[in-house]
């Protein structure tokens, strides 16, 4: 029986994790019940984003932004709530109802790119160990010379496009439009412009996917040193970004999550290598360099966000090292501090720290992919357990030239350009322990050492921050009035309450709000607790009924936090909180009342009938609440 959009929803929902929604995009940080990370809203510094799973929503303390897992994806992509929701149910294989199924016989542009490439892998795949040619020959030949075996080229479906123009063009276009071909980066037009040639030939080819194991795009080798460049890779599409994507995550990511922590590599051939020989928690960056997004993506597989940097031992390689490191530290700043140096003891927490960099550096000047190959990967992993960390490595590499400076002037000049290093270290008993190495290492005065440090550290505070990293407060005047009825609404967001949505309502009248936001939530609530169980269904509900009203959407965000400081209440304390809220309401009413009767008694004339009148409805009006408060007590 095909289902309604309500309970397709419903579905999508209950499918949905907050913490790994908003991981996609945040950064996070255990803290209590709570997770925190930097705002994706606003630029800032120090966290104040705050993720609740047990209620399914987030809030920005810095610039008011809040929601549920369903207005997060729609705010930090832009989308609609029905193409979200279209997405979510293709994703988690949900039917749609009957109304909003495509037309028959066809498919979504993204699921036919996808297709499209998966129908191109296996064809080079096929094309590589299925034919006999001369450029076949050549193939295998190449990837013999790296210890890539058959068993390795199932594994990773590797292929070889023919050196001919159009064979692949010609078996997909069956299938597919020219579109769906050329968007997926598989065809391109000719130089003359009359029809499509294939993208890739002539190449050995490394399919790539994404952590879901979709085939999104591909890596292409060059067979021949006249081929260029050495390696084509697929361009960005809307299927495929190479800034968000990282080769390998989809067969690594439970190794990562087995080992908590990833190693991150340069080359294609890196990861294959290491993967094929049983270092299993390897990546790859796509034909770029290192971006936040792949930090944020690697940051959801290892609880300890552990990261080891293994790039080439060359000059490249090192600077590689060095903008990787800049990368993650830029990533996971106001998190938390990255960790400095090795303890001897067993942390107390799990979470000490924001992330932690390590640095794989191979011996004898080899790449990751061939020290693999010719020392083993026995070898390789016992490298990894002794890797030090980011400082320790650029403590030693930076030591290894001490030799070229002699003269104080020249030693002088060296250590400048390595004291920002040294300020990164913010435990300062640490930071003394490496300036006393350094100092001694360099047969410098230890104290002169220490002393230009913190000048410079002097310096650095002493610079303002760039405008646009100000950390913008939002700040609300809210009346007493307004708290108090938000106070009064919030009660039925407690999730440890001791009494039914039903007798809250009964304690609660809806002469008590003014305010018509909050009017218009009670009303929703009072519609919607009759088909709920649970305060976390409630909120389901009303985040679906509000999906189109951001500002409501943000008022019950406000709601629900300001719930959690009702938890843990005897009953009689619980109903304390509302009776309370209620007197507030009531007495700031009375005194609204009063300001408007004074009002009008000073602009009546004293000698006129009206000014008697007011006197004797203000007389009656306090007789009356005296009365009212004498009863209540």
């Amino acid at each position: 029986m095909a289902k309604t959009l309500e309970e397709v929803i419903s579905e999508i929902k209950s499918r949905l994790d907050i913490v790994d929604v908003v991981s996609e995009q945040v950064i996070l940080k255990k803290n209590g019940n709570h997770y925190w990370g930097l705002c994706p809203f606003h630029k800032e510094k120090t966290p104040s984003f705050s993720v609740n799973p047990q209620m399914g929503i987030y809030k920005c303390f810095g610039c008011g932004e809040g929601g549920d897992a369903l207005s997060f994806i729609m705010k930090t992509k832009n989308m609609e709530f029905m193409d979200v929701i279209k997405d979510l149910a293709a994703k988690f294989g949900i039917e749609m109802p009957v109304t909003f199924k495509k037309n028959e016989g066809t498919k979504d542009l993204k699921e036919q790119m996808m297709s499209a490439c998966e129908k191109a892998a296996i064809f080079y795949h096929d094309f590589l160990i299925n034919h006999k040619s001369a450029e076949i020959t050549e193939a295998t030949k190449y990837l013999n010379d790296r210890s890539i075996s058959r068993e390795i080229i199932d594994k990773f479906t590797l292929g070889l496009a023919p050196k001919s123009y159009t064979t692949l063009y010609d078996i997909l276009k069956k299938e597919f439009s020219d579109e769906v071909l050329e968007k997926a980066g598989l065809i391109l037009k000719s130089k003359e412009g009359k029809g499509y040639i294939d993208r890739f030939r002539g190449r050995i080819i490394i399919p790539i996917q994404n952590e879901n194991g979709d085939y999104v795009a591909f890596g292409a080798r060059a067979l021949t040193s006249e081929q260029s460049p050495k390696y084509l890779n697929s361009a960005d599409s809307l299927i495929y970004n190479k800034s968000k994507l990282l080769y390998g995550l989809y067969t690594a990511k439970d190794a990562i999550k087995k080992d908590d922590g990833v190693i991150l590599m340069e080359g294609y051939f890196d990861v294959i290598s290491a993967q094929a020989h049983g270092v299993e928690n390897v990546v790859g960056v796509c034909g770029t360099a290192l971006t936040s997004d792949h930090i944020k993506l690697l940051s959801r597989y290892t609880k300890s966000r552990r990261i080891y940097l293994s790039f080439d031992t060359d000059s490249a390689g090192q600077k590689a090292t060095d903008r990787g490191a800049t990368i993650i530290r830029e990533a996971f700043a106001g998190l938390g501090n990255i960790k400095q140096f090795d303890e001897s003891y067993i942390s107390a927490s799990d979470d000490k720290y924001s992330c932690e960099i390590r640095v794989i550096s191979p011996p004898e000047g080899k790449d990751p992919d061939e020290f693999i190959r010719t020392i083993g990967a026995d070898a390789f992993k016992q490298i990894v357990a002794n890797a030090p960390l980011l400082i320790d490595f650029q403590i030693n590499n930076f030591l290894k030239h001490k030799k070229e400076y002699k003269s104080p002037q020249e030693k002088m000049g060296y250590i400048k350009e390595f004291i920002p290093v040294l300020l990164e270290i913010n435990n300062e008993i640490i930071r003394s322990e490496y300036i006393k190495m350094v100092a001694d290492a360099l047969n410098i005065d230890e104290k002169a050492f220490a002393s230009e440090i913190r000048k410079q550290a002097r310096i650095n505070s002493m610079q303002p921050a760039p405008d646009n990293e100000v950390k913008q407060i939002v700040t609300k005047n809210v009346s007493i009035l307004e708290k108090a009825q938000k106070n009064l609404l919030s009660v039925f967001f407690v999730g440890d309450s001791h009494f039914t949505f039903a007798q809250i309502s009964e304690m609660i009248d809806n002469s008590y709000f003014s305010n018509k936001t909050l009017i218009n939530v009670k009303s929703t609530i009072d519609k919607s607790i009759c088909t709920v169980n649970n305060v976390k269904e409630l909120i389901e509900q009303l985040y679906t009924a509000y999906i189109e009203n951001p500002e409501i959407q943000q008022v019950l965000t406000d709601l629900i936090n300001t719930a959690e400081t009702f938890n843990n209440l005897s009953p009689e304390d619980f109903k304390t909180v509302i009776e309370e809220n209620i007197r507030k309401i009531k007495k700031c009413r009375w005194e609204e009342e009063k300001e408007k009767m004074r009002n009008l008694y000073k602009n009546a004339d004293e000698d006129d009938t009206e000014a008697l009148k007011i006197q004797m409805q203000l007389r009656d009006k306090i007789n009356n609440r005296i009365k009212s408060e004498k009863i209540n007590d």
